[in-house]
This record gives C-alpha cells, structure tokens and sequence, in this order.
C-alpha cells in the first residue's frame, strides 16, 4: 500500500501482504483481505467482509457485513487449481452475499460487469457471468456456470440451475425457479418457470421506442403464440431481425440455447 495513499483502514482488519489497495478505500472492523486481491480506488467494506483471492476487482464497489467474495467453490470437482474472480466497477454487495471463484471445467473464472446489485444472501456461485447493471433480489441463487445478460432481475428467492442463461432486459418473478434458457426481453415466473410477457415496462424505462417494442411483442407471439416449432419461429423472424439489432438478440439468444428455453 503506497505511502500517499488516502485509504482508511480499521486497526481490527487483517490485510495479507499480497493483497493490493487503490486509494481512498475503507476498510471497516474485523474485515479480512487475502493474498492474490486486487482491491480499485473508493472501494468500501462495512465490518466482516472476507475477500479472499486471487480476485481482481474494480473501482467504487461497496460490501456489506458478512460478504464472502472470492472463496473457493463449493463443486466438488474442485481440487484447489488456481481460479480466479473479476469484478468490474460500482457493484454493491448486501448483507451476506457470497461469491465464489471459478474452476478449471469451465473457463477458471467468475466474471461479474458494473453497476449491479446483489441483495442480502444472494449467491453467485463458480464460473457464472453477469453482465451489467442487473439486479439479483434478497435470496436470489444463481448455480455454477449460469450466464445472465445485461438488465436483467431476479426476483427474490429465485434459483437459477446450472448452466442456464438469462437473457438482457428479462425478469424472473420472485421464487422462480428456472430450468431453461430464459431469452432477452421476457418476463417468466413460477416454479417451474413459465413465460408472461414482454418485460415492457423495464424496456420503455431504457429508452427502447414503439417501433422496436412492437417488433419484440410480435417476435413473442411468434414463439409463443402461434404453436409453431422454435425452427419454424425462428424462420419467420430472420429477415426483419437482419435490420433490427434488438432483434437479432432475440433471435440469436434463443437459436443458441443450449438448454432449450423457457415455453
């Protein structure tokens, strides 16, 4: 830790030697930073914070008490091969979250974007990857290997199984519990899940206008509605979806799903 740094460390917490500090950041009582951490500028841990690494992680994110970020997962494949966890910037982790590093069946790291927010209890566990400005509510758990798009909730209590993919923009209800791929824009809810919608008023708040709200809902009626396979749907859409990029996530998203999505 530079000499000129502004940082403000309780006399409680325990810092490792390999641990590196940007300026201006707070650490409060009894919080501990492990070795292989990279901590960014204006970072703020509250009290009991555990961060343990190899973890990278960017400016302005703010941990409440009792998050663990950067643990060793719990697969139990997991043998102690160095992973790592990335983090981006201005995320804010609540009351006993928990972050778990990656492993090396899958890409050996779990990557979270900027400008997120994990409520209390929440669970990101190894290898998953969120993209940006999502919001994960009280409870909300999201198993090993789950990719989850930019924009998208989960409600409180849902459980997202392994290997699935959220879409950008979607919501899943509260206490859903998602099996499927879950394509952008959709809003889905129950247990299992099951589609409700277009997710419009989240769209209308991020500025998306009439003409590609119109195109999105008659995309959903053309998957949804017209009891048409995913291939024959999918058809229907290629040509307008080859002019309308918010389209073409639609399409794309639900073209890859590797697990079959949500119907």
């Amino acid at each position: 830790m530079p000499e000129e740094s502004s940082n403000v460390i309780h006399p409680s917490a325990v810092i490792e030697p390999g641990a590196k500090l940007g300026n201006n950041v707070k650490v409060g009582p009894f919080c501990y930073i492990g070795n292989n951490v990279v901590l960014g500028d204006d970072c703020i841990l509250e009290s009991h914070v555990a961060i343990k690494g190899p973890s990278t992680i960017g400016k302005g994110n703010h941990f409440f008490q009792f998050a663990s970020i950067g643990e060793a997962c719990q697969d139990k494949k997991y043998k102690g091969e160095p992973t790592e966890l990335i983090i981006g910037d201005y995320n804010v982790f609540r009351e006993g979250c928990s972050v778990h590093r990656g492993t090396v069946q899958d890409q050996g790291k779990t990557i979270i974007g900027s400008h997120n927010l994990f409520m209390n209890t929440t669970h990101i566990a190894h290898d998953v990857v969120v993209g940006n400005h999502t919001i994960f509510a009280s409870g909300a758990q999201a198993a090993g290997h789950v990719h989850v798009g930019d924009w998208a909730i989960l409600g409180g209590m849902t459980g997202v199984h392994q290997f699935v993919h959220i879409g950008a923009h979607s919501f899943c209800g509260g206490g859903s519990i998602v099996l499927k791929d879950v394509p952008p824009y959709l809003m889905v809810h129950g247990a299992p899940c099951v589609p409700a919608g277009i997710n419009t008023e989240g769209l209308k708040r991020r500025g998306f206008d009439a003409e590609v709200l119109l195109e999105i809902r008659r995309a959903y009626k053309e998957v949804y509605r017209k009891g048409q396979t995913v291939a024959e749907a999918l058809a229907a859409l290629e040509e307008k979806a080859a002019t309308m990029p918010q389209l073409k996530l639609f399409t794309d998203f639900i073209a890859n799903a590797s697990r079959g999505i949500v119907r």
